[in-house]
């Protein structure tokens, strides 16, 4: 079995996180989910739970800091082209994300950029070559 990976993210309005990530594509597993958590499943390992601030707290003791005003981390989802990237970032947006919080990545065999969600947190969406990542030589 493949390794899952958790992202645990704290929201502050979780029905509108569960919104958020929804309008993105992705569906959210009850099983994992009550009032104060929502697992939104974004692949077969890729999981985002959401997690009310009270929640939240019940895991770290560590006081939980404004993403709009600091980072911890980045998260970078793979996209199958330059133009999903693009396609990503607008749903992100029409849903009440922020484009581009961070400076778009231009370079040739790859191309990025990201989007803010409604709570500060930002996504990556990274275009790579194919041909790159098998490990050939980049076609010109």
């Amino acid at each position: 079995m493949q390794p899952l990976i958790f992202i645990n993210l704290p929201v502050r309005d979780l029905a509108a996180s569960i919104a958020f990530y929804k309008a993105l594509g992705y569906r959210r597993n009850p099983q994992f989910s009550d009032e104060t958590a929502a697992c939104i499943v974004v692949s077969e390992v890729i999981h985002v739970m959401l997690l009310t601030h009270e929640k939240f707290m019940q895991f770290s003791p560590r006081p939980i800091s404004d993403a709009h005003a600091s980072a911890q981390a980045l998260f970078c989802l793979s996209a199958e082209s330059r133009a999903a990237v693009d396609e990503r970032v607008a749903r992100a947006t029409q849903a009440g994300g922020t484009a581009d919080p961070t400076p778009t990545q231009e370079f040739g065999v790859m191309y990025g950029r990201s989007y803010e969600d409604p709570d500060g947190h930002i996504w990556e969406v990274m275009w790579m070559d194919p041909a790159t990542i098998a490990g050939e030589p980049a076609s010109s």
